[in-house]
Formats: structure tokens, sequence, C-alpha cells
């Protein structure tokens, strides 16, 4: 369960009344919740409706009186999410039926949390800007990315590129940056200037293709505190509130986000000594850790990227360390897959 889920035990059981009850219960628990929504619960411990002040106000002008039972002036058809939708996603649901409470349900249909508006939009605002490489052809997609930018590809319904925006907007960055060359014009498109997703976006149009770290020259100007850097084709729910802390408290120059990744080799393997085989292994599993596409930098290494050269990122890397800075390594632990080939882009559209 997400981390905006994790509701008390209690709270919930203050927002619960039985099918069976009347309106007064059901404005006893308004006033007992202070949540203006009432979550109607049957026998076996199902959610079944949703009852709110306005609903009992109806239906005390219809002739009902508050002995009068609830289960008629309940909304049966409510709108509900399962454990695992993000907060991204919520909001924008929020948005389109104009909501302020989405319960979450389990598989059985039983309430195991509240989405509540006003605290889906209490994160703190942070002042870092967001920098999205966009700008790659995509080639290994065709003929997926004949005709649209790889980060432009659709998963479960919402563009890549949109499910990072506003995964960074859901931790209160309201800056960011799309670096885009290929079909940019369809980036710019979508996305505007931004204020449809909560943020202000801006673009950084390279003339031919810089690499994961060329776009970079193109800011406008240096940000004055770290900024979060992250590839275009990337669905994740990394907390990217937990990196960025994580970068700050141990003073780093740049933080690499990192992933363990393993593979099973499909045939046994030997090792030989002299001409004999001296040891048999029937498909070994390897094991790396690998970069994940996610970085914090501090402003002053961004003067050490090239102007307007195709530079990847790695470099500025490995030149500051060579210069003696402290690069760290933040694990990320949640859902994460880089969608740079059709298997993998097949799994995440599996995978939400």
């Amino acid at each position: 369960m997400t981390a905006q889920l994790r509701n008390t035990q209690s709270r919930l059981q203050r927002v619960q009344v039985s099918h069976r009850a009347r309106i007064i219960d059901a404005m006893r628990c308004l006033d007992a919740s202070g949540i203006d929504i009432a979550l109607v619960i049957d026998d076996a411990g199902k959610m079944v409706g949703t009852l709110t002040d306005g609903d009992m106000r109806r239906g005390l002008l219809a002739g009902s009186t508050l002995e009068s039972p609830l289960g008629p002036h309940a909304l049966k058809d409510f709108v509900f999410v399962g454990p695992t939708v993000g907060r991204a996603e919520v909001l924008d649901l929020m948005k389109a039926r104009t909501l302020e409470h989405i319960p979450v349900l389990d598989e059985e249909g039983r309430l195991v949390g509240l989405h509540l508006l006003h605290e889906l939009l209490g994160c703190v605002e942070r002042p870092n800007w967001v920098i999205i490489m966009a700008g790659g052809k995509g080639m290994r997609l065709r003929p997926l990315t004949e005709h649209l930018p790889k980060p432009m590809i659709p998963v479960a319904g919402r563009p890549i590129l949109e499910r990072l925006v506003l995964h960074a907007v859901s931790f209160g960055f309201r800056r960011i940056f799309l670096s885009i060359n290929y079909l940019g014009h369809l980036v710019e498109r979508h996305f505007g200037d931004g204020g449809k997703f909560g943020c202000s976006i801006d673009y950084l149009r390279e003339p031919e293709p810089l690499g994961t770290g060329g776009g970079l020259s193109l800011l406008p100007q240096i940000p004055p505190d770290p900024l979060f850097v992250m590839n275009g084709d990337l669905v994740t729910q990394a907390d990217f509130g937990a990196m960025l802390a994580y970068h700050q408290t141990n003073r780093y120059t740049a933080t690499i986000g990192v992933r363990e990744y393993t593979h099973t080799v499909p045939f046994g393997t030997l090792e030989l000594l002299d001409g004999r085989v001296s040891r048999i292994e029937e498909k070994p599993m390897l094991s790396a850790t690998i970069n994940a596409g996610l970085y914090v930098l501090n402003p002053e290494i961004l003067g050490r990227v090239p102007p307007k050269k195709e530079f990847p990122i790695t470099k500025l890397f490995e030149e500051s360390m060579c210069r003696g800075d402290s690069i760290g390594a933040y694990e990320i632990q949640d859902d994460w897959i880089d969608v740079g080939q059709k298997e993998q882009l097949k799994m995440a559209r599996g995978v939400l």
C-alpha cells in the first residue's frame, strides 16, 4: 500500500456507517469524523455506497425524517480506486469527476483507505527544478515511434512522460523543463505551459540530439538549488522527495538513482582451467547494480556540461569523481521500469 493510503484504522472506523443505519446515525458519523462523507458498509464488511451532507439534506427535503433509513439516499454508483493506484492518478480522477474524497477498496470490496483532496494537495512545494530528457528517437521501439516520441507512448492510457510530470508534481516540484528533439512539437502540443498539470513547463529545444546530459547546457540559467534530472522513458513510483533528502543530508555533489538488476543465464556455465572443466553451474543468476536514470545534481557542476554538444550524463559523473567530488547512490526500491525495448513496454503495460 502506498504511503498516501496509510490511514489509521481509527479514522477509517469513524467514517463508516452500516447500511441498516438511520439518517441521524450518518449525521453523527459525519460529525465524529470531521469529514463530510460517510462510507456505507454492508453486513459482509463490503462498501456499498457513500452518503454526504447534501444527500441527507435532499432526503429530508423530500419527506424523510432523521429516523428514516439511510439506504435509499446513499449513492450506490460511487467512484473508488485500488490500493496500488498512484497519487497523481487519484488527483486526476478527482479533478475529472469534481470529487474531494475517493475510497480505496481491496479486491473483495473492503475499505482499506480514503483519499482526501486536501491531504493530497498538502505536499510541501519545492523550489528545485526538474529536467526530463525527452528527445530520444526510440529506435528499438519502432514502428511505435515512427510518428510518436518514445516518452509519449501510452502506458495504461497515459503517456509515459505525463506520468513522470504528474509524479514530480505530486512531490511538490512546480518548475519542470522538458528537453526535446525528435517530434518535439507533439510534446509541446500535449503539455503546453504545464498549467493543466499543476506546474510550469519550459522546453529545452535540442538543435540536434544531445544525449542524456547535453540538454542541461540549454537551461536559461544556473538554478539556485539542487535539480532533479531523469530520463523520459521511465515508468516509476520512486520517492523523489526521499531521494532529494538523501542527497542533501549526505552533501553529495551528485546522486545517482540505482537499482539491483538480476539476470538468469539460460544455459549451464563452465569454468575452465588449463583446458579442463573446473566448475559447472546450471543456469546461474547474475546480479549487478545499474543506473536507474534518476539523478540529483548540485548546480555548480552544470558548468562542466559542454554547450550544445552530445554529452552522456555519466561522463559528468566520471569527471566529477576525477575532481574528488563525492557521488552518492540512492537505491530505488519502488516500482521502476525503463521502457527502452518492446519487452519492457509490455511489462510496464502489464504492471499498471
